[in-house]
């Protein structure tokens, strides 16, 4: 894939730079497009970006969205190479809260947040917790979050655990702050590599092609699969969303190729709208 928004969530897009990695059915047979919890995406090497909105959106829809949760109505914007958490932290009583922290990724491949600045009350308090000999993990806990962990001041997130279905896997090697978004790198481990597939097509720029196995979407079942979708518009990312393919199949088109491949073009996502607009506007002759 490439230079594609790929919505796991209405509210929570992965912005892929690039991905090479491969697609595996958990309980066998074809990669069903239809059906995003029965497919695994393994990712061998990537860069994956997520914005302010979407680690806001992810934080309080899936990471910390549950009975007793002790951090909520979290936000999370940038700040030069850190990235600043505000939210309520629930104690004895509701207090707001503002958490300045770099990123890094552990040795065992979990993103840590590292605070460099605490506010609590308005307060600056980072200097009062260490004369107190506080630590954030004895302040809140965090035992029901999903892929998420408090130890000493730092909070450790598992790059994949805390994504909505499908099922993520990788190796997150490096982590960084560019503009509005956190792009993390994914490096192959020792035990497979996906070979780089040369596109059938030349002078696609945003894109997702899909070669071998068996891939079945809708009422199409593709035999040692060939299928590179790219947007109509090359402008912008391709949007694309899992749960509204077919809406962005319908108000594209698509082509067979000489190989019997398939080339797909899809309206982007946040384009949809518009286009059936414009198509209701047009008067009957």
């Amino acid at each position: 894939m490439r230079n594609v928004d790929f919505y796991v969530d209405p509210a929570v897009a992965l912005r892929i730079h690039s991905l090479r990695g491969t697609m595996r059915s958990i309980h066998g047979g074809p990669v069903v497009f239809d059906d995003k919890r029965s497919f695994t995406l393994h990712l061998d090497t990537a860069e994956v970006g997520l914005k302010s909105s979407d680690l806001t959106a992810l934080m309080n829809k899936y990471v910390f969205n549950y009975r007793g949760s002790p951090l909520t109505n979290l936000r999370v914007t940038m700040s030069g190479s850190q990235i600043v958490q505000k939210g309520t932290l629930h104690k004895a009583l509701d207090v707001p809260f503002e958490i300045t922290a770099s990123l890094s990724v552990t040795p065992d491949g979990r993103i840590r947040i590292h605070p460099t600045k605490t506010v609590i009350l308005g307060l600056h308090v980072d200097h009062l917790m260490k004369a107190l000999g506080l630590s954030l993990d004895k302040i809140i806990s965090l035992s029901g979050a999903k892929g998420a962990t408090v130890r000493g001041n730092d909070i450790l997130l598992d790059a994949t655990a805390i994504l909505p279905p499908p099922v993520i896997e990788g190796r997150i090697a490096a982590i960084r702050v560019e503009g509005d978004e956190v792009v993390q790198t994914f490096t192959p481990d020792s035990r497979t590599l996906s070979v780089e597939l040369p596109l059938p097509v030349a002078g696609a720029s945003n894109y997702m092609y899909y070669k071998r196995g068996i891939l079945r979407f809708g009422k199409l079942l593709m035999l040692d699969a060939e299928m590179l979708i790219t947007d109509l518009d090359p402008q912008d990312p391709f949007k694309f969303s899992l749960d509204r393919y077919n809406e962005q199949l319908v108000a594209g088109y698509s082509r067979t190729l000489p190989d019997l491949g398939l080339e797909v073009y899809m309206r982007d996502l946040d384009k949809l709208k518009q286009s059936r607009i414009s198509v209701a506007s047009v008067p009957i002759q």
